[in-house]
């Protein structure tokens, strides 16, 4: 029956292989289960760790059942790494927005998204991007990650004088957090699957043995997801409330795109002509991942790029993503050792996160100004303002600009113009 529905034998694949592949990718990304309620339930946002380590799990397994069972791809989802960050550091402490107003926010994102994803519009908005500004988008990500996780362990600390300065090096935090980034890089290096997750556990092991972190709570307890359908949409008529949503949409968007076209070379299905085969049913399966994840208490759920390592093991059909689902929902019965583990024991995998985010820098094309200097403005912006929001305008108005007086009016096109006007907007009304 299993071999009929995903059709093993035109992908030359079997069950083991494809059981083994989801148990990989599983693997490669189970960091997120712990690091994503670390990061939502941040003191001062209003959301419990336990809440929303639930809605990870249901905004995972809905998300990746859809995937594989629907798009019949070998592809997993789940909240994704910045715009989470931007959801908690950038909407509710920077906006001032509570959390309920924020993930209403990311379910009209998801709305948004659905339409794109069913209409011609997804082509030609893919297209229209400039690759400079997507690659500084992603490296911006990546360099707002790491301030966080800096932070977090207490490498980085507030200064009066020069805004940051350096923490205690010689804390256990410090010291430990450190420890969990050499682990990830050398496992990582090793080809070992899971390097992240087996970081954060040791790590937090060590913590949990010497007395400096204590471990509570009985395994089998599952939290009660208090957070799930309390969206509250009163500020939608807002410009801030629009502005927010358009960044949620837009690094999710771009994020799925590229995630999705990167798996599509590694399986095989893009054809003679470039096409990819099945995107449609893919991106429209990620974009109702958003708006189930919204619904039950998370930010945006979106495609995973490590899903690429279940990929490497063979894995080619939906039943790898539907493995990976089965062990997320298995992880819901492991929520009070998760609720355990110590900020500084997750703190090195955002920096660690980070070093994948930045890699994007090496694609752009250093010999064009008009091309590198508003891409590194995004990206330098986004860490420093605290916002992917104000990275993503800012980095649109200096592309426009600098296009346009430069004479390199050939390269704009209405994607990039409707944008930078937008962002004009938003800073004119907000």
């Amino acid at each position: 029956m299993l071999d009929k529905y995903f059709d093993y034998k035109k992908h030359k694949t079997d069950f083991k292989t494809e059981v083994i592949a989801g148990t990989t990718t599983f693997l490669t990304m189970a960091y997120i289960t712990v690091v994503n309620p670390a990061i939502l339930s941040t003191e001062g946002t209003g959301m419990e760790f336990g809440a929303v380590f639930t809605a990870t799990i249901i905004a995972a397994v809905v998300g990746t059942l859809i995937m594989g069972l629907w798009a019949k791809w070998p592809v997993a989802l789940a909240p994704g790494m910045g715009l989470n960050a931007f959801f908690a550091f950038g909407v509710v402490f920077g906006m001032g927005y509570t959390y309920q107003q924020a993930l209403a926010a990311v379910f009209i994102a998801g709305l948004v998204f659905i339409v794109l994803s069913v209409t011609p519009a997804r082509k030609y908005i893919i297209n229209s991007i400039p690759k400079s500004m997507k690659l500084g988008v992603g490296a911006g990500i990546g360099l707002f990650l790491a301030i966080i996780g800096l932070k977090n362990a207490g490498v980085v600390v507030d200064n009066p004088a020069t805004l940051v300065g350096l923490g205690d090096i010689s804390s256990w935090p410090v010291l430990l957090a450190g420890l969990g980034f050499a682990i990830m890089a050398i496992a990582d290096k090793r080809g070992i699957p899971g390097a992240i997750i087996i970081g954060i556990l040791a790590t937090s092991i060590i913590a949990w043995i010497f007395g400096i972190s204590e471990i509570g709570g009985v395994v089998g307890s599952i939290p009660n997801p208090s957070h799930a359908f309390s969206m509250d949409f009163s500020l939608i008529a807002t410009a801030g409330f629009i502005g927010t949503a358009f960044a949620f949409l837009f690094v999710d968007f771009f994020d799925t795109a590229g995630t999705l076209t990167s798996v599509a070379n590694l399986t095989g299905k893009v054809d003679k002509k470039g096409e990819v085969e099945g995107i449609d049913r893919a991106l429209l399966a990620d974009s109702v991942a958003t708006s189930v994840g919204a619904l039950a208490g998370t930010s945006n759920t979106t495609s995973y790029i490590e899903s690429g390592a279940g990929i490497k093991e063979g894995g080619k059909t939906g039943l790898t993503a539907v493995t990976v689902a089965a062990l997320f929902a298995l992880c819901l019965f492991f929520a009070p050792l998760a609720q355990s583990i110590p900020a500084f024991a997750t703190a090195p995998a955002l920096v660690f996160i980070a070093t994948y985010f930045l890699r994007n820098l090496k694609d752009i094309e250093w010999e064009d100004v008009s091309e590198y200097a508003p891409a590194v403005l995004a990206a330098i912006i986004m860490p420093l303002t605290f916002s992917i929001a104000y990275g993503i305008a800012l980095g649109f108005i200096a592309y426009v600009i600098i296009k346009a007086v430069s004479g390199k009016h050939a390269d704009l096109n209405g994607g990039s113009l409707a944008i930078a006007a937008v962002s004009v907007l938003y800073f004119a009304v907000a």
